[in-house]
């Protein structure tokens, strides 16, 4: 029998060398593990798609956000013995709430504070915090270094008043704010609620503000 003639390959217009064989097939070789490792990848990209979609599928969500609701008064008594001044904790009306209650300590200039924040009927906020021994850079700190615009008294206590509710500049929360001095305390109420809420939360204070004198 007759020995078959090498293949001609059209490109080269020639059979292939030996070389040209070996060189070929490497590179199929190469194009088909290139072509099974991309497959591979989209396959794992999709289970992982796959089971991301499940498990938001399964955790159950609601559309009520989260209202803690804070005992203040009992925070206090637990916190007071950090402190030697009486911790403030204002009575309010019905409908106010308290979502924190903390001692905090600021990292720029070391003053310890009693903190609690406020949530009024309207769902608007009023941080209120104790300064125990505090400086004017602790309340400019607090206020975004905002300027005060005038003073207000409320049941006998006369506070510095910060309204920024018209300003363009980032003040945070600092929309609307009142500070007033009793004793070793610097008493700092800032949030966005209206001034008339403020006054609420101020009245309520006059018995802790008078018990530092």
């Amino acid at each position: 029998m007759a020995a078959r003639s090498p293949r001609v390959v059209a490109e080269l217009g020639r059979p292939e060398t030996p070389e040209e064989t070996a060189a070929r097939k490497a590179e199929d070789s190469l194009r088909h593990r290139q072509r099974q490792t991309v497959r591979n990848l989209v396959l794992a990209l999709g289970a992982s798609l796959l089971l991301v979609l499940v498990i938001v599928l399964l955790v159950p969500r609601s559309d009520t956000p989260v209202d803690r609701d804070v005992d203040v008064g009992a925070v206090a008594v637990q916190a007071q013995a950090a402190s030697d001044d009486p911790l403030a904790v204002p009575e309010l009306p019905e409908g106010w709430r308290a979502n924190a209650a903390e001692l905090r300590t600021s990292t720029a200039d070391g003053v310890t504070a009693w903190y609690a924040g406020y949530l009024t009927p309207g769902d608007e906020y009023i941080g209120m915090y104790q300064g125990l021994e505090a400086n004017p850079t602790w309340v400019a700190g607090l206020l975004a270094s905002t300027l005060a615009s005038g003073t207000v008294t409320i049941d006998g206590v006369e506070w510095t008043v910060y309204d920024n509710r018209r300003s363009s500049a980032d003040v945070g929360n600092a929309r609307y704010g009142l500070t007033t001095e009793a004793g070793d305390s610097t008493f700092v109420l800032l949030g966005t609620a209206s001034p008339e809420e403020f006054d609420t939360i101020a009245a309520a204070l006059v018995p802790a503000i008078e018990a530092q004198d």
